[in-house]
């Protein structure tokens, strides 16, 4: 299944932090899933340091490539938060300092408003906010990108105000043929046989190993239901012909999709 036949987004991780491993991210993760519930394919996503000419760079890359752009991380008060600056010069839009941000740090800070946490009230001409449920900084969207948080709790807050703004697609459901005992060198075959015939869904092979044996999860992607539902039931026959018969299919998983405002 290509990606890009929906609505396809992909995902930049700003920070020097990240590539160190000093931090480990967990946002990908959760924006993949909310996407996910939005019938938005996340189809690529990059981790990148805090250098300006990577991080425009990739912004125009992806922007282009992409319905939606979704950034985590570089929005802070120090000196190498620069997403807002890069943002600007690829969306080819002045920064300013926007009142309504300004009064929300005026009202954090009263008595400590620096010039460094006063930085975070700059965004792009034309931007729209991205509300923070948590009381700080919003995030911002201009064009196809928003910028949003590095810290998971905010960014995670952030997404409640991002999913009206989305034009999904339907939305992708996913069924698990788990096939016991058996390696994946027994089972490549008859999958690959299915998968050719079926190219609008996506089939995987994940194995898995523990205490009390191993085996596969083939998962079938596909956002037609009935052809869904047809392919596991070939993908089982054609594994039973093939004499794999310790096969237990999952109940059917279907993402729900949030109504777009």
């Amino acid at each position: 299944m290509n990606a890009t036949e929906g609505v396809a987004a992909a995902v930049l991780i700003i920070g020097d932090e990240i590539l160190s491993g000093r931090t480990q991210d967990v946002n990908l993760a959760a924006i993949a899933s909310f996407l996910a519930t939005h019938g938005v394919d996340l189809a690529e996503a990059r981790i990148i340091g805090d250098e300006r000419a990577e991080i425009i760079a990739a912004l125009r890359a992806l922007r282009d490539r992409y319905d939606y752009v979704l950034t985590t991380g570089g929005i802070g008060p120090t000196h190498d938060d620069i997403t807002a600056d890069c943002v600007a010069e690829v969306s080819e839009a002045p920064l300013y300092e926007h009142p309504e941000i300004l009064a929300i740090l005026e009202a954090r800070w009263p008595d400590e408003l620096t010039p460094a946490r006063r930085r975070m009230a700059r965004v792009p001409n034309g931007s729209e906010l991205i509300k923070n449920p948590l009381g700080g900084p919003p995030g911002f969207l201009i064009d196809n990108v928003f910028v949003l948080a590095g810290v998971p709790q905010v960014m995670r807050g952030m997404l409640s105000d991002v999913g009206w703004r989305l034009k999904g697609g339907a939305v992708v459901m996913s069924r698990t043929v788990r096939v016991d005992g058996v390696g994946e060198g027994l089972i490549a075959a008859p999958l690959e046989r299915v998968a050719a015939a079926h190219p609008a869904l996506s089939l995987g092979s994940y194995p898995y190993f523990s205490e009390a044996g191993y085996g596969s999860n083939l998962v079938l992607r596909g956002r037609d239901a009935d052809e869904l539902a047809f392919t596991v039931a070939e993908l089982v026959d054609t594994l039973s012909a093939s004499g794999i018969t310790s096969i237990l299919i999952d109940p059917p998983a279907v993402t729900s999709r949030a109504t777009s405002g």
